[in-house]
């Protein structure tokens, strides 16, 4: 069972559309990077598979019309970062589900940042060909199991997300998807980022009278 409602995120009043599952696993909060919203066909069709899983889904805009229009806000971490917590928080409502988040491009900085800053409602997280190197020190803050996924054909993001991966002191793993470009575009690749991003999921997100303190990091690179 599906149940769409609309959402007001924050004082910008940021358009969102939460789609809970009955019964829900938990809710995933989408991070859109490069400017992109919540129409994102891609983060769409990773949602719809997330979904027919039993997790329920956040998709928003992190950014208004009017601010999208300067490209240095797509960068602007700190930012966007502030905009996932306050997404985030608009769920207190449904506070008896953990949170997963999914970052694509600079949304994954953003995303991982918010996980340092609210790790009692975080519980996992998962990057698409995200640029976590944009959180910064921030990463070794992170205690939520992150997965990086990343196409095959991405040098340039690979070396970056290899480097993050080092700072990650929480249980991580990175994943190259064969063939794929930055934006999964080649038949089928987008569909491998969906399943494993479920996969991530289902395994990590916990319920809340589960403390974090009972999760240790492991002791492997996650290479």
């Amino acid at each position: 069972m599906f149940n769409l409602l609309p959402m007001s995120i924050g004082p910008r009043q940021l358009e969102g559309e939460l789609c809970l599952v009955t019964p829900s696993r938990g809710i995933v909060v989408f991070a859109h990077g490069s400017g992109s919203s919540r129409r994102s066909r891609r983060n769409r069709q990773v949602a719809e598979t997330l979904q027919r899983k039993g997790l329920s889904t956040l998709l928003f805009d992190l950014l208004t019309d009017e601010e999208a229009e300067y490209r240095g806000n797509v960068f602007d971490i700190p930012l966007l970062a502030q905009r996932v917590m306050d997404a985030i928080d608009e769920l207190s409502p449904h506070k008896a589900q953990p949170i997963g988040l999914f970052g694509a491009s600079t949304g994954a900085g953003a995303a991982l940042v918010a996980a340092a800053r609210r790790p009692q409602a975080v519980r996992a997280v998962v990057s698409r060909g995200g640029r976590p190197d944009l959180a910064g020190d921030t990463l070794g803050e992170v205690l939520a199991p992150t997965l990086l996924i990343v196409g095959g054909a991405d040098t340039e993001v690979i070396a970056m997300n290899r480097a993050a991966l080092q700072h990650l002191r929480c249980e991580k793993r990175i994943e190259i998807v064969p063939r794929a470009t930055h934006l999964f575009e080649e038949a089928g690749t987008l569909g491998i980022v969906a399943e494993l991003a479920s996969a991530w999921f289902l395994q990590h997100l916990r319920p809340h009278d589960e403390s974090l303190s009972e999760i240790k990091p492991p002791n492997d690179t996650g290479d």
